[in-house]
């Protein structure tokens, strides 16, 4: 008889530590005041009514406040904080994705529970639109959205706010449990493919085969490409012809260089261009000046002057 009191006072008082309610829950937009709470869709935390405060200072439990919200029609559950206690007697506000998760309407009902969650260590997200690939720092952008909430429930679909869109993430795992807690830890967080994304296809590199106004450039080394060093015969001076022939090194494709070709070509015509300056015509004509030329014809002159005799 005595150890079945005492079994009876331990029952009842973990009874007592324990905070467990029903309360129909609504999205926050419909939370009266003149105030914007658009905040609260951008984490995971839910707003109660005072009530909830008063019976949860009586209890023994340890904080953070965490709590899990059960929906018993569907069996679904999720975890949570606490924001405020501000909301009407009898109602809680859910942010619009915890209620699409544990698939409650308007003015359902669901149970909220306090519970104890160990430190999340790991944690692994799915993005459900490949969208999220656009965003330069992933890790950066959720590390900064994941303040917002206080735990994470493997199965999850959780919606962040960034650039003025809603991405949707996919809690594929947690360690060490499947609900963990992630106010001040150090967890390590990992991503997996977005649902729906495909792998780009890698085709093999083919080579391209060369047209017929390119020609093959390995015949370009039978051709006469210009002027080659060294390539020319020699002569001995004995008169012998051993070991005078020139063997020039072969040109490789890339040695040769095409130059400009002549579109005004014409068969049987061929034209020399060279850059070279025009000379200026001479004022005399060099056969005018020819025929006037007589050799010998010009006047000599003395040193010495020739006296008259007397």
């Amino acid at each position: 008889m005595f150890s079945f009191q005492v079994f009876d006072h331990a029952m009842a008082r973990g009874f007592q530590n324990r905070f467990s309610t029903q309360y129909r829950c609504y999205s926050v937009s419909m939370l009266a005041g003149p105030n914007d709470r658009s905040d609260v869709e951008k984490g995971g935390k839910i707003i109660m009514p005072p009530s909830a405060l008063d019976q949860l200072s009586r209890l023994n439990i340890t904080y953070p406040m965490l709590f899990k919200l059960t929906n018993k029609n569907s069996d679904r559950m999720t975890h949570c904080g606490v924001l405020e206690f501000v909301a009407d007697e009898g109602i809680c506000y859910l942010p619009h994705w915890m209620m699409q998760n544990l698939l409650l309407e308007e003015g359902g009902l669901v149970q909220v529970e306090s519970v104890n969650l160990m430190v999340a260590t790991y944690s692994k997200f799915q993005p459900q639109s490949p969208d999220f690939l656009d965003i330069t720092n992933p890790k950066a952008v959720l590390e900064n959205a994941l303040r917002n909430f206080a735990c994470l429930t493997t199965g999850d679909v959780i919606a962040i706010n960034y650039n003025e869109k809603i991405y949707e993430l996919r809690v594929m795992e947690t360690k060490p449990d499947k609900a963990v807690s992630i106010i001040e830890c150090d967890m390590n967080v990992d991503f997996d493919a977005p649902l729906g994304y495909k792998e780009p296809e890698r085709r093999p590199p083919h080579q391209e085969e060369p047209t017929e106004e390119e020609g093959d450039p390995s015949s370009y080394a039978d051709m006469d490409m210009g002027f080659r060093a060294f390539t020319g015969s020699g002569n001995r001076l004995d008169g012998k012809t051993k070991g005078i022939e020139p063997s020039p090194a072969p040109l490789a494709p890339s040695d040769i260089k095409r130059g400009i070709p002549n579109y005004d070509f014409k068969v049987g015509r061929i034209t020399f261009i060279r850059n070279s300056r025009p000379q200026p015509r001479k004022i005399v004509d060099d056969d005018d000046a020819m025929n006037r030329f007589i050799a010998f014809s010009g006047q000599g002159q003395s040193l010495r002057k020739k006296g008259r005799k007397p």
